[in-house]
């Protein structure tokens, strides 16, 4: 009588576009984010890594380096998985390669 009878339409192709317009939109300050990160941490530590293991493949009897702990010493027999590093006057101790943090300048250890 006074309301009349409402028929599903079919929706007009632009609405499907604009949809997908918005998702796209919405999903750039993620892409975004993840690039800046890429290139802020991600690559540079990548390098970093890269360099220390170029390092430690480059290790040599004699080298004075610098460990983790600290210590540093002179290196006196090499062998695959660890290194016999010279710390004082007939003190020598063990240790894997992957503590060795820094090469220094030959020299620098009297």
């Amino acid at each position: 009588m006074f309301i009349s009878n409402a028929y599903a339409q079919a929706a007009p192709a632009a609405a499907e576009s604009a949809s997908m317009s918005s998702t796209l939109t919405s999903m750039l300050p993620l892409v975004l984010m993840f690039v800046v990160l890429y290139f802020i941490m991600i690559r540079p530590q990548m390098k970093k890594q890269k360099e220390h293991r170029a390092m430690i493949d480059a290790l040599a009897k004699g080298d004075e380096v610098v460990t983790a702990g600290g210590m540093l010493g002179r290196i006196v027999s090499v062998s695959d998985g660890a290194l016999g590093v010279q710390i004082a006057n007939g003190v020598e101790v063990q240790m894997q390669r992957s503590a060795v943090v820094q090469v220094l300048p030959k020299g620098t250890i009297k």
